[in-house]
């Protein structure tokens, strides 16, 4: 499992906010795509939309996108 996917939790809280993708999307300005290729860890957002995401949902950055500690 890539770094990306473990450390993404953008699904968990977006699902808890009861949003879809596309709500999510337009809520901060992307694409419903975007919003899949970020949950599926095939899409790293660059630090504005990972700040929008955050306010969005009611969270901080690195709630949503944590990085694991190295061994």
């Amino acid at each position: 499992m890539s770094e990306t996917l473990q450390g993404n939790r953008v699904r968990e809280h977006r699902r808890a906010a009861r949003l879809t993708q596309s709500e999510l999307g337009a809520a901060v300005g992307v694409s419903r795509q975007t919003i899949v290729s970020m949950e599926g860890g095939k899409y790293s957002p660059s630090v504005y939309l990972a700040l929008r995401l955050a306010r969005h949902l009611g969270v901080s950055v690195e709630t949503l996108f944590a990085i694991p500690e190295e061994a």
